[in-house]
């Protein structure tokens, strides 16, 4: 997972024993995660964090990037998945920017790009995954901090050299598609936006700038980082605002607001 954190300004090379040891004895036990001392975190400055988990002192550590999302994204649940691996974080799969008001389409049913403007399917990875009690019902809408972090970036061009013409005509010229095949890793997602912004962070530890990608969506912007050292090695540059970048992004976050009510988790009624 290097590449992932090389997102967040850990340089190529970067000890991972090194930095799990650090974030135990300078960090903190991650919310809504279980057992402190198998989950902790490490705030790095701005919203930037860095997370280790394990499910058992017999188990390997995971360490992962992870942003405190300053924009909120309204997302229609399709389906919540929980893994036995993970048991405190679940994996989503919903409908980006659903229309609002009574009446309006089921944001459940199948669309495609060419469907209602400006919704998108998308899935991410929700770490604080507990507080969802019960799962919810598909259709109900979550108020997600959603961030993505870049596992292979494909292209850097100007805006109108998008690979299919055909979202340029879509809510601010932005399209998410979820991995599909059974092999493909859980909360990632193939996009193609446009960059609005540019924001430049950075890690307290390593010293080193740390770039957030402000990017178009319908109501919202989304966010992303990206590996400037991955960049470099496939010949590419930082986007400028006003380019496009294309390529496949994990996606983590937290909720943010629309929990579902007791009853409403215990399926008596939806309202």
């Amino acid at each position: 997972m290097d590449f992932l954190l090389e997102c967040i300004g850990f340089p190529p090379g970067t000890d991972e024993s090194a930095l799990v040891e650090r974030v135990r004895a300078e960090g903190e036990g991650a919310p809504w995660r279980g057992d402190p001392d198998l989950h902790r975190f490490a705030r790095l400055g701005a919203g930037l964090e860095l997370r280790v988990d394990r499910a058992d002192e017999r188990q390997p550590w995971t360490v992962l990037p992870h942003f405190r999302a300053d924009h909120r994204l309204r997302v229609a649940v399709e389906s919540v998945r929980r893994q036995p691996d993970t048991p405190f974080e679940v994996l989503l799969h919903g409908w980006a920017s659903p229309p609002f008001g009574a009446g309006a389409p089921d944001p459940t049913e199948a669309h495609d790009l060419h469907g209602d403007p400006g919704l998108f399917r998308i899935a991410a990875w929700i770490t604080d995954g507990r507080r969802l009690g019960q799962d919810p019902y598909p259709g109900h809408v979550l108020a997600l901090a959603l961030a993505g972090f870049g596992l292979a970036v494909d292209a850097v061009v100007p805006n109108r050299e998008v690979r299919d013409p055909a979202i340029l005509e879509q809510p601010g010229g932005a399209w998410i598609a979820p991995l599909g095949g059974p092999e493909d890793p859980g909360g990632c997602c193939d996009v193609s936006l446009r960059v609005r912004a540019l924001r430049h962070l950075a890690n307290t530890w390593t010293k080193e700038r740390v770039t957030v990608l402000e990017c178009d969506m319908p109501e919202r912007p989304l966010q992303l980082f990206v590996s400037p050292w991955q960049l470099a090695r496939d010949g590419l540059t930082l986007p400028r605002p006003g380019e496009r970048i294309e390529g496949t992004f994990l996606f983590t976050g937290r909720v943010e607001g629309g929990l579902p009510r007791p009853a409403l988790t215990a399926g008596r009624h939806f309202g």
